[in-house]
């Protein structure tokens, strides 16, 4: 398979497209003014500890404390010990006493484990979300090149992609050989192939970047930021840059250059592989890439077929909705509904990949009057998401025909990272038609016209007026009468439907049309 990984790097954004024969399967956008968070580690102060929610907020010096939740509290044995050995800058044992220093036990609550004031190693598993503070946890994970550390945790783990027992135990091996006691590391997909000398260098390297952590956090003050995750760019070439990836094409020079130098230190059998775009065009026009980006923002998406999907995304879940369209089949309409959900079902897992949609996804596929139909459906799908990355776990079919799902968020959806809430619908995705405003208008001209008032002329939005001019003319002259007023119709074309004003005048005076608001004079 002809895979390319291409990089259009410029000081105010970078884009990542990830191609499997020519076609978009994986895209990934960064902006430095809206740098993520995920991933950095800081030295926090419990600020408030909520036994009621199990939960407790750690100020980890940004605009709003992070949330730290029972289940991802871990005190490893070794901070455990650094901290009650004074090495950190809380020693009041009255804040912090010992019992409070221990790893989570099951049955254990918050507060039998955190306090307020206590100081404590944190990352961030969850970006920050509109009001919401970041998602903290105490189970640090380190990622290098071929392995994870998880230094609060004794565990070793290999990729569940590397299907070979043979291949799985020897690396597990290699590992248990290598790593310290009570430490934890898991092989990842990439690290397959990789040598006994490849795996410790990666994981000395790691076990240092660990150290140097702790010594930061014994000298500085919480709250501290102690280690700043990888920039988008060298996260995607460390994570996804394999000898499965035949190029890796960047168009800025000095992003090339680290690239190089990332490539060099820590994969240099793939440096060959990295090359400079100097040509005059677009990167990403060379390679047809533009077209494809624009149609990620599309909700709706059509089938070869002719059937189309509608992809919902709400605060808790996405919906996913299968419709035959254009499609009328040529047999029945079972054989029909089977063909659009079977090539529903592979889009539905490229979109996935694509748009990187995570969490809950309810899949509404069309009904299936066969159950052998059904389970061949969920096996596509099944079998679709294995080139996947990120883990998905798939449900049966339900009573309602509903196939459930979950898919592992490892970054931002690009929709939420390239759109933000409609101005005009203030992100409902409606906006209300032209008759209600109009309605709208004339109740506000019975409810708020004032003695001596004789005239209204009502600013909006020209389709608006074409609508109340026509269809409603009766309606206009039938309120001048019971009113006594005259109503005047201004069309303007800056204003969006839901906008306008209402100028009340009188014989001799007139006012000025105020600031514009949704729905209000």
């Amino acid at each position: 398979m002809a895979t390319d990984l291409i990089i259009n790097a410029t000081s105010y954004e970078v884009r990542i497209a990830l191609l499997e024969h020519g076609e978009l399967v994986e895209f990934y956008l960064e902006r430095p003014s809206e740098r993520g968070l995920a991933g950095n580690i800081y030295y926090g102060r419990v600020s408030r500890v909520l036994p009621g929610m199990q939960a407790a907020f750690v100020d980890i010096g940004l605009e709003r404390n992070g949330f730290l939740y029972v289940d991802d509290v871990n005190i490893g044995a070794q901070q455990v010990d650094n901290l009650a050995n004074g090495n950190g800058h809380n020693h009041d044992d009255d804040q912090m006493p010992p019992e409070s220093l221990s790893k989570r036990e099951p049955g254990m609550n918050i507060d039998d484990l955190l306090v307020e004031g206590q100081e404590l190693l944190v990352q961030i598993s969850k970006e920050p979300i509109g009001s919401k503070g970041a998602r903290l946890t105490c189970n640090i994970t380190l990622p290098g090149r071929n392995l994870v550390f998880m230094p609060m945790t004794d565990h070793i783990g290999i990729s569940r992609k590397i299907e070979n027992e043979e291949t799985r135990s020897r690396l597990k091996e290699i590992i248990e050989n290598l790593r310290p006691a009570d430490t934890g590391f898991i092989l990842r997909t990439v690290g397959e192939n990789a040598t006994h000398a490849l795996l410790e260098a990666d994981m000395e390297f790691l076990l240092n970047l660990w150290m140097e952590i702790q010594d930061s956090a014994a000298v500085h003050k919480a709250p501290y930021l102690l280690y700043k995750d990888l920039d988008t760019t060298l996260r995607v070439v460390r994570d996804v840059f394999s000898p499965s990836v035949d190029r890796v094409v960047v168009d800025d020079k000095a992003t090339y250059e680290r690239v190089w130098q990332f490539v060099q230190n820590f994969a240099p059998r793939l440096l060959n592989k990295v090359h400079h775009f100097a040509e005059n065009i677009p990167v990403f026009d060379a390679y047809g890439i533009g077209t494809d980006i624009s149609r990620v923002l599309n909700k709706k998406v059509w089938l070869r077929c002719g059937g189309y999907i509608i992809i919902e995304n709400t605060e808790a879940l996405t919906v996913v909705d299968v419709n035959t369209g254009r499609y009328v089949g040529k047999r029945d309409l079972e054989d029909t509904i089977y063909k659009t959900n079977m090539e529903a079902a592979k889009e539905i897992a490229y979109q996935m990949r694509l748009k990187n949609i995570g969490g809950i996804i309810i899949v509404d596929f069309i009904d299936m009057e066969q159950e052998a139909h059904r389970e061949e459906v969920v096996r596509i799908l099944q079998e679709a998401v294995k080139r996947d990355k990120c883990r998905v776990n798939i449900l049966k079919v339900s009573e309602f025909g509903l196939v459930q799902m979950t898919r592992k968020r490892s970054r931002e959806d690009i929709v939420q990272i390239m759109c933000e809430p409609c101005n005009c619908c203030a992100g409902n995705g409606w906006v209300k038609s032209r008759r209600t405003v109009a309605y709208e208008i004339f109740r506000r001209i019975a409810k708020e016209r004032l003695p001596g008032m004789v005239r209204a002329a009502i600013k909006v939005n020209p389709r608006v007026a074409a609508m109340m001019l026509k269809d409603e003319a009766s309606t206009i002259h039938e309120i001048e009468d019971d009113l006594q007023i005259q109503i005047i119709i201004e069309p303007d074309s800056h204003l969006a439907v839901e906008k306008y004003a209402i100028i009340w005048g009188s014989d001799n005076s007139t006012t000025s049309f105020p600031a514009l608001k949704k729905g209000h004079t």
